[in-house]
């Protein structure tokens, strides 16, 4: 059993920043197993993926409108997968989820998720 928990959301200007954490928590597979994931989801909008990163953090993939802006990664010593986001924009505002047990865009394990607004 997985469990995810998502922090470090918050309202923040256009332009400014927030780093997201993900706290791992599980039986049986450690932390330093499982690739991790972000994804999130704007109102009335399908959940989307925003960032990858495998087991030992030397392997990153981002959706294109995010490269550059944010970075994912990892501290297997404290179970945790972290998003950093820089320079972000109205259009970043979603309610973001850490995710894990990938597979394509579909995840056996989820977090509850925390909001992100940027405002204009």
């Amino acid at each position: 059993q997985v469990q995810l928990a998502e922090s470090g959301g918050g309202l923040v200007q256009t332009g400014g920043s927030l780093r997201l954490t993900c706290e791992f928590a599980g039986t049986g597979r450690s932390f330093s197993m499982y690739a991790m994931a972000w994804f999130r989801q704007a109102p009335v909008k399908e959940r989307e993926f925003v960032a990858f990163i495998n087991w030992s953090g030397d392997s990153t993939n981002y959706k294109d409108s995010v490269k550059g802006r944010f970075t994912i990664s990892r501290d297997n010593t404290k179970n945790t997968v972290y998003l950093q986001m820089n320079n972000l924009e109205p259009e970043d505002t979603a309610v973001y989820y850490c995710a894990t047990g990938l597979t394509g865009n579909s995840a056996d394990y989820w977090g509850k998720g925390t909001q992100v607004i940027v405002s204009p």
